[in-house]
């Protein structure tokens, strides 16, 4: 009887390892996600250095945009009779905003704090799932209250800030 009960904990160790890969596998793939789903936008807002800068007054909006003049704030930059900026609640037709943008010239993103905030909303959603992957899953939880306040920070000041 004693080798069953030595297997027994050897079988359960093994499992709460595969467990402890598994779910850390998971909460990993989904903070990657989000910094992936982030960094598409924040890439151009962060390191405006050599981007074109300027403002964007919105004159129509579309269901999924919004165009508009853009006037250019940095040397070298050109004005543009249309320039199309992402429609989102952080943008109203007749609202003139602080942009960068993409190489191309013809998309825009937001620039400023508020700008840099949006661009990493999707992490924060990543945040907040990762960390009920992380306490269900892993049964860490600081770890997971320390996940979900940063992403619930980061989504709240980004509401904030737009």
């Amino acid at each position: 009887m004693p080798s069953a009960v030595l297997s027994s904990r050897g079988f359960s160790a093994v499992l709460r390892l595969c467990r402890f890969a598994a779910m850390g596998t998971v909460a990993a793939l989904i903070l990657i996600a989000g910094v992936w789903a982030s960094w598409g936008t924040a890439q151009h807002v962060m390191l405006t250095k050599g981007r074109e800068r300027g403002t964007v007054e919105v004159a129509r909006c579309g269901a999924r945009t919004c165009a508009g003049p853009y006037a250019p704030l940095s040397q070298g930059s050109q004005p543009r009779a249309e320039v199309v900026l992402e429609n989102s609640v952080a943008v109203d037709r007749g609202g003139t905003y602080t942009v960068v943008l993409k190489p191309g010239g013809e998309q825009a993103v937001r620039s400023g704090p508020a700008g840099i905030l949006y661009a990493w909303v999707p992490l924060g959603g990543a945040l907040l799932l990762a960390s009920v992957v992380v306490a269900g899953g892993l049964l860490r939880t600081r770890a997971a209250w320390a996940l979900a306040l940063s992403g619930t920070a980061l989504l709240t000041a980004a509401f904030l800030a737009v």
